[in-house]
């Protein structure tokens, strides 16, 4: 899974991921910040190659189920061109 970053390494918009009653939000942060989120999400992101973000974990405190909403959170991300060319529009 590739995992669109931006050139601050993190990521370029807000999204929410779910699995089950985990939910977890995520926010681009400010270079230099790191990675600021807990346990299984922590982990994913930091295997991903984000290095500055903001996440939250909301509803379950399942590990299993926290991190598998991280990694719908990464999948369902889009870049600015990805979100242009769906919308028919020029860059």
């Amino acid at each position: 899974m590739s995992v669109p970053l931006t050139r601050d390494n993190s990521i370029p918009h807000i999204i929410q991921g779910r699995s089950g009653a985990a939910k977890v939000i995520m926010r681009p942060s400010a270079p230099g910040s790191g990675v600021i989120a807990g346990g299984s999400v922590r982990t994913i992101l930091e295997l991903a190659g984000v290095k500055n973000i903001l996440a939250k974990q909301l509803g379950s405190s399942n590990p299993l189920n926290n991190a598998r909403a991280a990694t719908d959170a990464l999948t369902r991300l889009q870049t600015f061109t990805e979100v242009s060319n769906n919308r028919n529009l020029a860059t």
